[in-house]
């Protein structure tokens, strides 16, 4: 009885795990299938034959890799600037002591009960205004803003022992040395962590590529696989609608694999 007590959450986890991939393997599945089959009934995505033909045409479209350079550029500036900013904010906000900190941090936590949507028309207009639009800086600096960053990095540092700094002190290090040569280094697994979670986000991020980049030139391929299916499956096929999202998903999916370890460790400190 025990042991069967035991392995419970274990065939819990399995269940849960097992229903959240569903999904996912139900679109891999429909993307290898030709878009004809499909047609007659999704039930044919379990037996063969899989055919490859849907991906063949995405990498046939000559847009494609320009959209996929747009996504890469845009999620990797925003990454690195939002690693950046929200490391020397969180190094400030845990060891600095200055006039109104209390009341800086509170008014950034504000910005994490803020939804984008209540800006977005203020931001468009401050955008149009400074000739932004269809530019990587308009895509790129609203997503600076990061206060679940600074958070982050606010609490991580709270974490690490003062005695790492204050040795650093006595043997002459400034504020600015001390945070580059000890903390920063101390603090990769909190900064991998926040580093994919802003990449996922940016890579995935539909809403204001589409308000912002209007020439077709500059779509992310979030965008630009939405423009190519004007009327989702009814254009191309259900295979293809599927083959889209599985692509858009892979470097995603490839950035995680690689970085994984570092989220359970960075979240662990973070809330500690």
């Amino acid at each position: 009885m025990t042991k069967v007590r035991n392995r419970i959450p274990g065939a819990a986890l399995a269940a849960a795990s097992l229903a959240m991939a569903a999904p996912l393997l139900w679109t891999l599945l429909l993307s290898l299938k030709a878009n004809g089959e499909l047609l007659r009934g999704t039930q044919s995505a379990f037996s063969p034959p899989y055919t490859l033909q849907n991906y063949h045409e995405i990498l046939g479209h000559s847009a494609v890799f320009g959209w996929l350079l747009n996504s890469a550029i845009v999620s990797l500036a925003v990454t690195l600037g939002v690693l950046t900013l929200s490391s020397l904010a969180g190094y400030g906000f845990a060891r600095l002591r200055f006039p109104g900190r209390g009341a800086l941090f509170v008014i950034v936590l504000f910005g994490l009960a803020i939804p984008e949507q209540s800006v977005i028309i203020a931001r468009h207009q401050m955008f149009s205004a400074l000739h932004l639009h269809n530019t990587y800086a308009g895509l790129i600096l609203p997503g600076l803003a990061a206060p679940f960053g600074v958070f982050l990095m606010t609490q991580y540092f709270r974490a690490l022992p003062r005695e790492l700094e204050e040795a650093a002190w006595l043997d002459g290090a400034s504020h600015f040395k001390t945070f580059r040569r000890i903390l920063l280094p101390l603090s990769l697994p909190a900064q991998v962590t926040l580093g994919i979670f802003t990449f996922l986000s940016t890579w995935n991020d539909y809403w204001w590529p589409l308000i912002s980049a209007t020439n077709s030139d500059r779509y992310t391929l979030t965008v630009g696989i939405a423009s190519s299916q004007m009327n989702f499956a009814q254009t191309n096929g259900l295979g293809f609608l599927m083959a889209q999202a599985v692509f858009a998903s892979l470097p995603i999916l490839a950035v995680y694999v690689i970085f994984q370890r570092y989220i359970v460790a960075g979240v662990a400190r973070a809330a500690s």
